[in-house]
């Protein structure tokens, strides 16, 4: 009499359910990242960030098919909650900052918020791309293509160089958030060079100042 033989299927969906459950493991979490975390976040844990999501796995996916089905109006998170600014506050929230995320929903912005995306956090800082902010360095002109300043101090005045579209030279001397403690400064040739900029965004260190005016908190 032959022995009996384990179907190939079997043994696929064995393997598949033995893969799933390892990599669903907490041990494994960072195989399940999406890409390598942004600078400045490389010693965080998966749950600093991410909450876990309501209900069980098997809840969870039941939910989701119902609602690939029609039978449910909205999916709901699997594994974790997506990360929202308020996530993002939790440690980076500064009373100081020159362009905090609430401003982003002013009716005022709307059009600009439409041009640029700018409705969270991520929209410039998306995480798991390996870098410290994710857009182009020329967004000022969504915003300030009408400035005009009755004291400039700039030896170039900034109307000059709004019209000649100087975009890629204010971050050479604006700090986004307002963060680094650092004199702005008042010669345009005293500007940080785009170079120094696009390394900053892509993880370099700060071009602008080592010392925070408000570090970063954890508070998780």
């Amino acid at each position: 009499m032959k022995p009996k033989t384990i179907p190939i299927y079997l043994i696929g969906l064995l393997l598949a359910i033995g893969a799933a459950l390892f990599l669903l493991a907490p041990a494994q979490a960072q195989l399940r990242m999406l890409g390598p975390a942004n600078t400045g976040h490389e010693t965080l844990a998966c749950v600093d960030c991410h909450e876990a999501a309501v209900g069980t796995a098997r809840q969870q996916i039941q939910a989701n098919v119902r609602h690939l089905l029609g039978m449910r109006e909205e999916p709901v998170a699997f594994q974790h909650e997506d990360v929202t600014s308020q996530d993002c506050l939790a440690c980076h929230e500064r009373p100081n900052d020159n362009h905090p995320i609430f401003r982003f929903n002013e009716p005022r912005f709307a059009e600009a918020r439409a041009e640029i995306g700018a409705n969270d956090c991520i929209s410039c800082h998306l995480e798991h791309q390996g870098q410290r902010v994710t857009i182009e360095p020329t967004y000022c002109s969504n915003c300030h293509e009408d400035l005009i300043l009755k004291n400039d101090p700039l030896d170039i005045p900034h109307d000059t160089l709004v019209a000649t579209e100087q975009w890629a030279s204010c971050l050479g001397c604006h700090d986004f958030h307002g963060n680094h403690l650092r004199e702005v400064p008042t010669t345009f040739e005293q500007r940080l060079p785009e170079a120094k900029i696009l390394e900053y965004f892509a993880g370099a260190e700060s071009p602008y100042a080592a010392e925070k005016i408000t570090p970063a908190q954890k508070t998780r």
